[in-house]
């Protein structure tokens, strides 16, 4: 049985975007925890909403950038390949 090294860049090029995806994870964590935190903020201070939700959403675009990066890692991996001829 030999190794073909064309497969085992293949099959590592789906590990790492496997890998890269978990990254959404974190993202919706974080997320959930901001818009969580928003709330209470405008529980506790509903006066200063609109600086609540603009800090708030602000936070969330830039959060959301870490899962879009993965996504675009993933998407290289699987369907850019390097060693093809």
């Amino acid at each position: 049985m030999s190794i073909n090294i064309e497969g085992l860049v293949h099959a590592f090029s789906a590990l790492g975007a496997g890998i890269a995806v978990c990254s959404g994870i974190g993202t919706g964590i974080g997320q959930g925890n901001a818009a969580g935190m928003g709330a209470q903020a405008v529980g506790r201070n509903p006066g200063c909403k609109g600086d609540i939700m603009s800090t708030m959403l602000l936070g969330q675009a830039v959060a959301e950038t870490t899962g879009l990066y993965g996504l675009v890692v993933a998407l290289l991996l699987m369907f850019v390949k390097p060693f093809d001829k």
